[in-house]
């Protein structure tokens, strides 16, 4: 058919008859693409066949309106050299008219993947009127799919139970190509999509304007991780705080109200018995004295849960010290303190944890370490670092975490700190605790909760 087209363009043969017969073999050539592909998805294979017929029937439109033109304008002999100039105004014609074209073309069926630069201001752009975090990957996968014109894209987020989809645009199809998020060498999860039709692979245009889509939607995903990991932490912030307060509640009903309860009661009965009984009622007025002194201590053992009184007495290293004055050690040297004499201002939080980590880990040595010797070192960096290194037994080979230990890695982990617990270098036991001084997540100093 292009053999009989360029023919009748040059005028070599009767233009009617074949004119006639390219007619009807464009649209018999549609008709076997139709049937061709009936069982695919013939979407795709119809717009290209549509857009290239229009073009050809604007080259052939334009082609005979010249003819006819410069025919009237020629003398009436000149019909071979009207065709002449109408094939050289057509080939003249037909570069800008299939650019322009093929843009149109590819816009229509492959979307703006030639204007990346489009497509990232129109994704930054979506990102920044998106206010809700749980919106933000809908709007990634919705631009994506607009862009390139694709029947399906999802976003699969990396979890602690493997991939599972967050969001999606479009109908799944069966063998979707998976592209990998990152962020900072971490693997997020997956940008899923849907090819066009079958045998329709995406071009490395496409891909180029994937790149540099998957790595605005890696910072994206990042960002939508780390709102979603600050709401948990205040989430369980709120249930730890709720579950203080029940305690506090629970020690104080249960203990020291029945205590004082009781108190009031007998100091009823030793008032009426003041009188008639002087020998009874000094007898109950020291079993109140006992029972007041047993109420004292429970007050301050609750004082002391909710923060040591020798933090606000001593600050972190005098309290430090004094815990390990309290340790009994074989050995004359005990325990040695590399430990500065003042420090500077530290969070409440990261003092309290450093505190609490030094005490357990000292009280490990005293009871299980059988060791001889124990060092203690602080120090201060970018975070609060402490040290406790013993030259006892060391840990079995089977070592399993009692209550102490974990309460340690729970305590710096909370603070998005860490907390090792291995054997030493020269034998024994070495926890190593660090706890920044500033919180990741959000850039701001930590502070104890109110």
């Amino acid at each position: 058919m292009l053999v009989t087209l360029v023919l009748f363009l040059t005028g070599l043969y009767d233009g009617s008859a074949l004119f006639s017969l390219g007619a009807v073999g464009i649209p018999i050539a549609v008709g076997v693409a139709i049937l061709r592909y009936r069982l695919y998805d013939i979407d795709l294979l119809i717009n290209r066949t549509l857009v290239y017929v229009t073009l050809t029937a604007c080259v052939i439109g334009v082609y005979v309106l010249a003819v006819n033109s410069l025919g009237t304008l020629l003398q009436p002999g000149g019909v071979q050299g009207a065709s002449l100039l109408a094939t050289g105004l057509v080939a003249v014609l037909f570069q800008p008219l299939r650019e322009r074209s093929q843009r149109a073309i590819n816009h229509l069926l492959y979307g703006h993947r030639d204007e990346p630069y489009a497509v990232l201001s129109r994704l930054g752009q979506r990102l920044e009127v998106t206010l809700a975090s749980d919106a933000v990957l809908p709007s990634i996968v919705e631009t994506v799919r607009d862009a390139l014109k694709l029947p399906y894209v999802a976003i699969a987020l990396r979890g602690a139970d493997g991939l599972a989809v967050a969001a999606e645009s479009g109908t799944p199809v069966a063998k979707p190509l998976r592209l990998p998020l990152m962020h900072q060498q971490e693997s997020l999860g997956e940008l899923i999509l849907g090819p066009r039709g079958p045998g329709e692979p995406l071009s490395p245009a496409d891909r180029r304007l994937l790149e540099d889509l998957v790595r605005q939607a890696g910072v994206a995903m990042h960002a939508v991780r780390l709102t979603a990991d600050l709401k948990h932490a205040r989430a369980r912030l709120v249930s730890a705080r709720e579950e203080e307060r029940r305690r506090l509640r629970r020690d104080l009903h249960d203990g020291l109200g029945p205590q004082l309860a009781g108190v009031t009661l007998r100091l009823h009965v030793a008032r009426g018995m003041l009188r008639r009984d002087p020998a009874t009622a000094e007898a109950v007025l020291d079993d109140l004295m006992t029972r007041t002194q047993e109420a004292g201590e429970d007050v301050r053992r609750l004082v002391y849960e909710l923060r040591p009184p020798a933090l606000d007495d001593l600050g972190l290293v005098g309290a430090i010290r004094e815990v390990a004055a309290g340790v009994l050690l074989p050995t004359e040297s005990g325990i040695t303190m590399e430990i500065p004499q003042l420090l500077p201002a530290i969070p409440a939080a990261v003092e309290l944890a450093a505190y609490r980590i030094a005490q357990a880990a000292l009280a490990n040595v005293a009871s299980h370490a059988e060791a001889h010797t124990c060092s203690v070192k602080l120090w201060l960096d970018a975070a609060l670092n402490l040290e406790v290194v013993d030259d006892g037994r060391g840990l079995p080979s089977s070592v399993r975490a009692g209550v102490g230990l974990v309460s340690m890695r729970e305590r710096a982990a909370e603070l998005g700190g860490s907390c090792t617990i291995d054997s030493a270098a020269g034998g024994g036991t070495r926890v190593l605790a660090r706890l920044p001084l500033v919180d990741d997540t959000e850039k701001h100093v930590l502070k104890a909760p109110e």
